[in-house]
């Protein structure tokens, strides 16, 4: 098996770290409700690209639906998914109720979990057998 090299791939690159942390996404409003639309859908989109330039993340894709978010964005070492979901979540509630008082009727925006999956610029399977193969040499 060809061993990884990190020049072939786009990496992150720190003083004290090279990486590749790729995290999605998924963030639904309280009892999933479909209010993510018009004007509200939009602001939604500019709160994230404001998150996104002031941490230095790099998005990948974002869709605003209805009744969720999908976010894909490439983030330093140092943030962790529980703080970039804390950030959008806290930021776009505290925003968006603010600015669009229809949104005060819910007893929150944001239902209290979220999904979050990693991915990087090889499967894990490619990991896994890359790791198997070092045992032999």
């Amino acid at each position: 098996m060809a061993k990884l090299a990190v020049e072939d791939y786009e990496y992150r690159r720190t003083d004290n770290s090279v990486s590749s942390i790729n995290y999605h996404f998924v963030f639904v409003p309280k009892r999933r409700k479909a209010v993510l639309v018009g004007d509200i859908a939009s602001r939604m989109q500019s709160i994230i690209f404001e998150l996104v330039s002031e941490h230095g993340w790099k998005l990948i894709a974002l869709e605003v639906m209805a009744d969720h978010v999908h976010m894909f964005i490439n983030a330093p070492t140092h943030e962790s998914a529980a703080e970039i979901a804390r950030w959008v979540k806290g930021r776009s509630s505290r925003y968006l109720r603010a600015e669009f008082p229809s949104l005060k009727k819910l007893p929150c925006l944001w239902s209290p979990s979220y999904f979050v999956a990693t991915t990087g610029m090889v499967s894990t399977d490619t990991i896994r057998k890359y790791i198997e193969n070092q045992r032999g040499k």
